[in-house]
């Protein structure tokens, strides 16, 4: 796949109301305020919150996309700065800062409902000279 400098990647996705069951399945992960709606209320939350890595997840899949699969991504750096929702869409976007040496740099953000969920990723892609 190529990229050039300034080419924009975007992936949209509303997680549903049994994401967080499957992936605390699927990671181990099964702290109740992933999976436990009153739980999560009764801590301060307004409800079952997003696990951090299956959010992240979602943005290295915005760029393997991008990439042209899996094997394409070879790095992802995150930092995670909002609880994402279940039910709202979240919008991953990122360009590509500069291509060299057959590896593509995109930076790119999640945002969900106004809110930077994660920003400042950076992600590193092999592309087709």
């Amino acid at each position: 796949m190529s990229l050039a400098p300034g080419d924009p990647i975007e992936l949209r996705i509303t997680p549903d109301r049994y994401v967080t069951v499957r992936y605390a399945g699927a990671s181990g992960d099964f702290n109740p305020i992933h999976i436990d709606e009153e739980f999560a209320r009764d801590v301060g939350l307004p409800g079952r919150i997003l696990h951090g890595l299956w959010t992240m997840a979602q943005v290295a899949r915005a760029h393997t996309d991008a990439g042209g699969g899996p094997d394409a991504l070879k790095s992802l750096s995150v930092q995670f700065r909002g609880m994402g929702q279940i039910g709202e869409e979240i919008v991953i976007t990122g360009t590509v800062r500069e291509v060299e040496g057959g590896v593509a740099t995109v930076d790119s953000e999640a945002e969900q409902a106004g809110h930077r969920i994660i920003r400042n990723a950076v992600a590193e892609i092999a592309v087709s000279d």
